[in-house]
C-alpha cells in the first residue's frame, strides 16, 4: 500500500506544473486560436521589425504606429521599453483587444509572456516570431489599464502574397 501511495504522489507532483502552466489562470483569458496567424519558429528567418514603445509629448505611443506583412511572412518583432512607464505589445484582433483590456481593468496585475504578447519594464527588450497566414487588418496595442483608452494601439495590415507593401 505504501508504494502505491508513494507512486500516485509522484505522479502528481510530476503532473501538477503541467496543469498549473496549462491552467485557465485569468478567466478569459486564453489562447485557443488566431484569426491572424500563429507563433512564429525563432529557428526559421524573419524579416526583422523593430518596434519602441514610449510617451511622446504626454501620449503613449507605439513607433511605428502602422506595419504591413504580406500573409505567409514571418516576422521577429524586437521590442523596446524606451518610456518612463511599463508597457506591453499585444497582437490580436481589435474586438479581441478591447475585450482583453476591459480584462487587464479587472486583473492590473496582468503580465504577458504569450505567443502574441510580451510585457515589458521600462527599458526592457523582447522579442516576439509570428507566422501571418491571414490577409486582413489586425491590431497590436499596450492593454495595461488606461494604455489601450489612452490611444496606445497600431495597426498591422496583413496583405495577400501578390499585393505590394507598401512601407518596407
Amino acid at each position: 500500500m505504501r508504494f502505491q501511495t508513494a507512486v500516485v504522489l509522484v505522479l502528481a507532483l510530476a503532473v501538477a506544473p503541467a496543469t498549473a502552466w496549462a491552467g485557465a489562470g485569468v478567466p478569459g483569458h486564453t489562447h485557443d486560436g488566431f484569426a491572424f496567424g500563429e507563433p512564429g519558429n525563432p529557428k526559421k528567418p524573419a524579416r526583422i521589425v523593430e518596434v519602441s514603445m514610449k510617451e511622446v509629448d504626454g501620449r503613449m505611443t507605439f513607433l511605428p504606429d502602422r506595419i504591413e506583412v504580406r500573409q505567409g511572412e514571418r516576422v521577429r518583432f524586437k521590442l523596446i521599453n524606451a518610456g518612463q512607464l511599463d508597457h506591453e505589445f499585444m497582437l490580436g484582433t481589435v474586438e479581441d483587444n478591447q475585450k482583453h483590456a476591459a480584462l487587464m481593468q479587472k486583473f492590473p496585475e496582468m503580465e504577458h509572456d504569450d505567443p502574441n504578447g510580451k510585457s515589458l519594464k521600462i527599458g526592457d527588450r523582447n522579442e516576439l516570431v509570428w507566422m501571418f497566414s491571414k490577409p486582413g487588418t489586425f491590431e497590436f496595442a499596450c492593454l495595461r489599464p488606461g494604455h489601450y483608452e489612452a490611444g496606445m494601439k497600431g495597426t498591422l495590415v496583413v496583405l495577400p502574397i501578390k499585393q505590394k507593401l507598401t512601407n518596407r
